[in-house]
């Protein structure tokens, strides 16, 4: 939940469906203040219907090195170091496909980034194998034989995959091993992995728990998908010296199998460790071994304190982060708010911060949070800053409570001059969750005003007020006319710079314009999108709401507003567009990204009521019948350009169109419930403190302290 992202940084805040006024799980009493010592952060998790975020491998590294074990009840047990600066890989060992295998690395390599390239999930990898080193091409992490099987298909019957792998057939690997005793040490466990590999066996590395203080060494040899092609493996491993000793490995243990990994360098003399481990409960750990943050390299390369648990959930890896409650918040409070804000502001971000996070308890199976905004923005080390920690630091301990339970201290970025009620958003009353007004204009401080101009050649956009001048000139209506300044300027779908949405035109220094208004830069208070074909909208609607509407679509209308005025109901072609709660608008009306806030209007660009002779009047587009204009010479013709443009009796100027198109006019970002960030930062500037501010976004609530 934030005010940073990819637009001027802002992060459009996300919150769970359910608003809960539910203390944090475990609160020693209503009128004591929960404590939580380590909080733990799920990075990638499969959670079906709360969150999912999986990564096939996870790659760690740490500047002082790191320390590899497992996770017991009483404690992490230490199993090996990885040294210096060396990079890790942890995978699930699993069900997979043997996609490609040849002693050729430039055809594994082709192979592998064909995978890639249809969206696979490959591993490049090599060992010793009929007395070469072989590549290996292994693709995904499925839970059953059946899955595997299926992207095995896949893979057999992609035409260029034919022509890379040649003659080889991709075949299924499992999760079944045939294991050796304890050896004396890596090494001597990989020389006799090498042995069951001159065979032509597939032979691995295997740790396990360490018997007496330091790893235990074995090797694992296949990797079977039945019992049955087990005892295949094995028959064939009489062959080799100590072959005839080998049983079935214990797969509901814990252990490590090492590969060689030649995925991220993509260079047959550079390989990584990729460790893929297993056992219904097992549960990895990857601490530092010296004060160093550890690097996720999955994670857009950011560092972290505290230490990774891996472990298997609903069939993929989970990926938890687990540190100090008040150092996950130094985070926190600097990704959710820029760290040059006042520190009132950032106080204030830091309790609602950690009212929040005590508020949901283990809300996600074996985390507390997840590092999105789902939960609230979390980026390690990475966003953290001298003044958050301040913030947090001089805060510590202190939460924001309600009839003696610690508050759901939800924020947005803006609240558009007006915070929600959490009812108007998820049909829940919250008693210290009500609309408040909101000074939030900060946002739009040093932005530049766009105008909404019409071209030469008929079509509609904007233009930043920096490429036009003043000509003293005016059309016939008593429209402004505008001269372009700059060649090659840029006129915009929204007032607002983005290069992800094609541009209107481009137009050169002395061009007129015809001036339709003036706006300033879409920003967190006041933003404009659209507009958007008729066939956008239905398209886009009918993809996310709970009941198609039938085309084509003609009227789209605000027909229910909430406390704050923000949208609670909406009809398309007079059918109300079902959604599971009111703040699902903003997915379900947003063409390519969802909209910023409910709190908007909605310009139906076609919707023109027309008087004729005897009062008589009829709406378009609900009545299909042509328009037709009459000059000032008395002619008549039908009005054929895709734009329209209407005067009122007020000699108000509207762009209208001839087809139905929706155009939003809004404010806010975020769903608006509780605090606004830049309503926080206003009241700082003000003077206010962070108690203030607060009580005044969270009615009649309390700070408390342990």
């Amino acid at each position: 939940m934030g005010i940073k992202g990819s637009i001027k940084r802002y992060i459009v805040t996300a919150v769970a469906i359910a608003v809960l006024a539910s203390a944090w799980t475990g609160s020693p009493s209503q009128a004591a203040v929960p404590q939580l010592d380590n909080i733990r952060v799920a990075l990638f998790m499969q959670l079906p219907g709360k969150y999912t975020e999986t990564t096939a491998a996870a790659t760690f590294s740490s500047v002082d090195g790191l320390s590899i074990g497992e996770r017991q009840p009483g404690g992490v047990s230490a199993w090996f170091n990885i040294e210096g600066a060396a990079s890790v890989r942890f995978a699930l060992d699993s069900y997979k496909v043997k996609v490609f295998e040849s002693t050729n690395f430039g055809s594994a390599l082709a192979v592998f980034k064909r995978l890639q390239t249809l969206k696979g999930t490959p591993y490049l990898a090599s060992l010793s194998k009929n007395g070469a080193i072989t590549y290996q091409v292994i693709e995904g992490t499925y839970t059953t034989a059946a899955t595997a099987a299926t992207a095995q298909t896949k893979w057999n019957g992609d035409s260029e995959l034919i022509k890379l792998s040649g003659s080889y057939k991709g075949v299924l690997q499992g999760p079944l091993h045939l294991e050796t005793e304890a050896l004396a040490s890596k090494e001597a466990a990989q020389s006799a992995a090498n042995g069951f590999g001159a065979v032509g066996l597939d032979a691995y590395v295997a740790v396990r728990s360490p018997a007496s203080g330091s790893a235990s060494y074995s090797v694992m040899v296949g990797a079977a998908v039945t019992d049955a092609e087990l005892q295949i493996v094995k028959t064939a491993a009489a062959k080799a010296a100590g072959g005839s000793a080998l049983s079935s490995a214990d797969s509901k243990s814990s252990y490590l199998l090492l590969r060689n990994d030649h995925s991220v360098s993509g260079k047959a003399e550079s390989s990584m460790e990729l460790y893929m481990f297993a056992g219904s409960d097992t549960k990895v750990a990857i601490s530092p071994a010296g004060a160093a943050p550890i690097k996720l390299t999955e994670r857009s390369s950011r560092t972290y304190r505290g230490l990774f648990e891996l472990s298997l959930l609903n069939g993929q890896m989970a990926v938890i982060n687990e540190l100090p409650f008040e150092q996950y918040l130094y985070s926190v409070v600097g990704i959710e708010m820029y760290p040059t804000w006042p520190a009132e502001a950032l106080k204030a971000q830091a309790v609602a911060a950690r009212s929040y996070a005590l508020n949901k308890g283990f809300g996600f199976q074996i985390a507390h949070v997840v590092d999105t905004t789902l939960s609230q923005a979390y980026y390690g080390v990475t966003s953290e800053r001298p003044s958050t920690i301040a913030a947090v630091n001089d805060t510590a301990g202190e939460v924001a409570m309600y009839g003696g339970k610690v508050i759901e201290a939800l924020f947005a970025a803006n609240g558009g001059g007006i915070t929600a009620d959490a009812k108007e958003i998820w049909g829940n009353s919250i008693p210290y969750l009500q609309a408040v007004k909101s000074p939030d204009t900060s946002s739009e401080a040093g932005l530049l005003s766009w105008y909404r101009v019409v071209l030469p050649s008929g079509a509609i956009g904007y233009i930043r007020e920096d490429l036009l001048d003043e000509t003293a000139q005016k059309t016939a209506a008593g429209s402004p006319i505008m001269q372009v300044n700059t060649n090659a300027s840029k006129v915009r779908k929204h007032p607002l710079i983005q290069d992800t949405i094609p541009v209107i035109a481009q137009v050169d220094s002395g061009t007129k314009v015809v001036v339709l208004e003036k706006t300033i830069e879409s920003n967190a208070m006041n933003w404009v999108r659209g507009p958007y074909t008729a066939q956008e909208m239905l398209t886009t609607i009918n993809s996310k709401a709970k009941a198609a509407i039938a085309g084509p679509l003609k009227t789209l209308e605000v027909s229910q507003r909430g406390a704050s005025g923000r949208a609670t109901e909406i009809l398309a072609n007079g059918q109300k567009v079902s959604v599971s709660y009111p703040d699902s608008f903003r997915a379900t009306l947003g063409v390519q990204t969802s909209l910023p806030s409910t709190l908007f209007q909605i310009e139906e660009t076609a919707k023109v009521v027309i008087l004729g002779a005897g009062a008589a009047s009829r709406t378009k587009p609900q009545d299909a019948a042509a328009i037709y204009t009459i000059s000032a010479g008395g002619k008549v013709s039908e009005a054929t350009n895709a734009n329209l443009f209407i005067q009122d009796g007020s000699q108000h100027l509207r762009a209208a169109t001839k087809e139905p198109s929706f155009r939003f006019v809004g404010s806010g970002n975020g769903h608006g419930v509780g605090l606004s960030q830049y309503g926080a930062l206003s009241l700082a500037q003000q003077g206010y403190d962070y108690q203030y501010i607060l009580k005044y976004y969270y009615k009649d609530v309390t700070i408390a302290k342990e």
